[in-house]
């Protein structure tokens, strides 16, 4: 037995000025592991990669594993990146193999291309038409026919935050196996309904989706092979942004579509609750200077790296700066040239600079506003660091040439590369204490509630200023099917 096992993730924000080229894919290393290098990086991992390769060493499998590259989102990804990804996975394909397994995203747009998996797999058919194709997808996935045509498995996440990759793997691939074995005829059915979800409405934690979700799992242990429900990428100007659900069953097609409509339905009939009523920044910095007992999680959330955010907006912390918060970490500022800076004066110097602000953001007719200010260079790391889990056990993560500013009141990380802080290591690899701080500052959405959801005592959500706005009057849909909901009354 003979498998090809790859990763190509990425989730793209059409409305997003930072750019994805290849080297985006890579982290503490100039290009994406390829063979050796992949299972040297992913084996033993909170992975859906770390999954397959597990099955594949339990059924003593050959294995070729031709690429494994994963990049934050961001603005689409470059037409020369993606050939170089698909082409390194069929390339393998065409080696010979009995199955492929992928760790897909599943709302990659390139240049060129508005379905960037969908296209990686009409490709794998054109070379091996018959091969069973086995792939886990992130729960914000935008589903295109393509996808679910070409899929002989497919299993999405259930939860969000994103804690069952290791597990969405083993339920894409253990049919796969079976099927091998003769002892499995997966049947898939898929379909959408017209909504776009905001995203800070998405969690599996909370309603609608909790409930969604709980009845996913429910229709496995009642015989689907897999039942998925994704919530869908909004960020995205694409004709099929938005809602969709799979479902595969053990050679029982009618059932599949049975069961994938009634995941549809409970989302469309709760589709009011898919919708964010935002806050005013004003109001939620006077609710901040009235607490304590911390931490109290502040979220900066217009501006998420997991959303395609370019983590260099300022708004939330001089709203912070301005109230006068005290004893804070912020996490984090993206600027390099900041770092670069900090570094030069070195440990304990004192400085000012002109911080974030440096990409502007056409989409959203928003201009960089640098901040000026002044503190000590507290800390300089090299902004490597392994996931404690429960998200990405074990993986690791890469900020870039990293700094702490601390102001006197507010500890600010400074990074070189976009990080989601969905981990408590993100704050304890620079030498602070997120527990002991009475606010923290987070540029994140869903995510922080995987790795600091447990410290949390109370939490205000912050509309400053970003590309992941949850405010969709300031976006421009051009492309996405309507009418949809909520930008239509449907």
């Amino acid at each position: 037995m003979k498998l090809v096992i790859a990763q190509m993730k990425h989730e793209t924000n059409t409305f997003s000025p930072v750019p994805t080229p290849i080297e985006r894919f890579a982290r503490a290393m100039p290009m994406p592991p390829e063979g050796a290098a992949v299972r040297e990086t992913y084996a033993g991992t909170g992975s859906a990669i770390g999954a397959f390769l597990e099955l594949a060493a339990r059924a003593g499998a050959e294995i070729d594993t031709p690429i494994a590259a994963e990049a934050w989102p961001s603005g689409p990804v470059h037409d020369e990146a993606f050939e170089y990804m698909a082409g390194r996975i069929c390339d393998a394909v065409r080696r010979g193999c009995d199955a492929v397994l992928l760790d897909l995203h599943g709302a990659m747009v390139t240049q060129s291309l508005e379905d960037g998996e969908g296209e990686l797999m009409s490709r794998i058919r054109r070379i091996a038409p018959e091969v069973p194709i086995g792939v886990a997808l992130d729960m914000h996935t935008n589903m295109y026919p393509a996808i679910a045509q070409q899929a002989t498995v497919i299993a999405g996440y259930q939860t969000y935050p994103h804690v069952d990759v290791f597990d969405t793997g083993m339920r894409a691939g253990r049919p796969i196996f079976e099927m091998l074995s003769g002892r499995s005829r997966p049947t898939l059915a898929w379909g959408q309904r017209p909504m776009l979800p905001h995203v800070m409405r998405q969690s599996s934690l909370d309603s609608p989706n909790r409930e969604i979700q709980d009845r996913a799992k429910q229709m496995e242990r009642q015989g689907a092979l897999c039942a998925s429900l994704f919530v869908g990428f909004p960020h995205a100007d694409i004709v099929d942004a938005g809602l969709s659900a799979v479902v595969v069953t053990e050679n029982n097609p009618a059932l599949a579509r049975q069961w994938c409509d009634e995941l549809l339905e409970m989302a469309w009939t709760q589709r009011a609750a898919w919708v964010y009523h935002i806050e005013p920044l004003a109001e939620s910095m006077k609710r901040a200077s009235k607490l304590g007992g911390g931490p109290v999680v502040l979220l900066d959330h217009y501006d998420n790296a997991a959303s395609g955010g370019t983590m260099d907006t300022t708004a939330v912390l001089d709203g912070i700066l301005q109230a006068g918060l005290d004893d804070e970490a912020a996490f984090a500022i993206y600027d390099p040239k900041a770092v670069q800076k900090m570094a030069e004066a070195g440990l304990g110097a004192n400085v000012t600079l002109e911080l974030g602000g440096k990409l502007d953001m056409p989409s959203i007719g928003k201009k960089g506003k640098p901040l000026t200010v002044s503190g000590v260079v507290k800390n300089l790391t090299d902004g490597r660091f392994r996931n404690r889990g429960p998200m990405s056990k074990g993986v690791l993560m890469d900020m870039g040439p990293t700094a702490v500013l601390d102001t006197g009141k507010v500890q600010i990380i400074v990074i070189s590369r976009q990080q989601e802080p969905n981990d408590l290591e993100c704050f304890y690899s620079v030498g602070i204490d997120p527990t002991k701080k009475r606010y923290l500052m987070l540029k994140s959405r869903v995510h922080w509630r995987a790795g600091m959801g447990p410290i949390a005592r109370q939490i205000i959500e912050c509309a400053g200023e970003g590309v992941c706005t949850s405010d969709y009057s300031t976006l421009k849909f051009n492309r996405v099917r309507r009418p949809i909901y909520p930008l239509d009354p449907i």
